[in-house]
């Protein structure tokens, strides 16, 4: 596995999770706009601008996705919530990283994260233990309940807030220089 990829290692879904596992992935979905904001806030535009990994996306990429992601999750969650089964769209995110958006300035996407994960927390906080057996299919992934796709979805923010974080670390970046 390449660990400048994959910092966290690959998403591993967790099989009837207990109530405390899906509190949990729920306070990291309603705590990761303010770490991944605390993370980057400092970084100047040249370092927004470097791959977290040789041939990878630049921080600012991995920034857009996140919220280009999330918007697509949260309503996936809510067909689920609403609809038997539904299929999920799928989107193009390597092409989707391309688009001129991706340049717009990453403060964008942190108020876009920002406000999908404070709607997002209530949402799940609201939901009845039953509910997360409500399911959807995924174009990639095939069919997923929803205590599997929070998990998912928990990790996936963990995942690039690692990714950042490391390329931060590996680079000597020091909070401190920004200060």
């Amino acid at each position: 596995m390449d660990r400048l990829r994959y910092p966290i290692g690959l998403f591993e879904p967790v099989q009837n999770p207990a109530p405390q596992q899906r509190k949990k992935w729920i306070e990291d979905i309603a705590e990761l706009p303010g770490v991944l904001g605390h993370t980057v806030r400092h970084l100047t535009s040249e370092q927004l601008l470097t791959p977290y990994r040789p041939g990878g996306w630049t921080v600012q990429q991995v920034i857009h996705h996140m919220a280009d992601n999330d918007m697509n999750a949260f309503l996936r969650f809510k067909r689920a919530l609403t609809e038997d089964s539904p299929a999920a769209s799928s989107y193009r995110e390597d092409l989707w990283a391309e688009l001129s958006d991706y340049s717009a300035p990453v403060e964008t996407s942190l108020v876009l994260l920002e406000s999908i994960h404070s709607r997002f927390a209530v949402l799940l906080r609201s939901l009845q233990p039953s509910q997360f057996q409500r399911t959807f299919t995924s174009p990639a992934h095939g069919e997923m309940n929803l205590d599997t796709a929070v998990h998912r979805y928990a990790w996936h923010g963990r995942h690039h807030l690692a990714q950042i974080t490391s390329l931060i670390e590996r680079s000597g970046w020091s909070f401190r220089q920004f200060i």
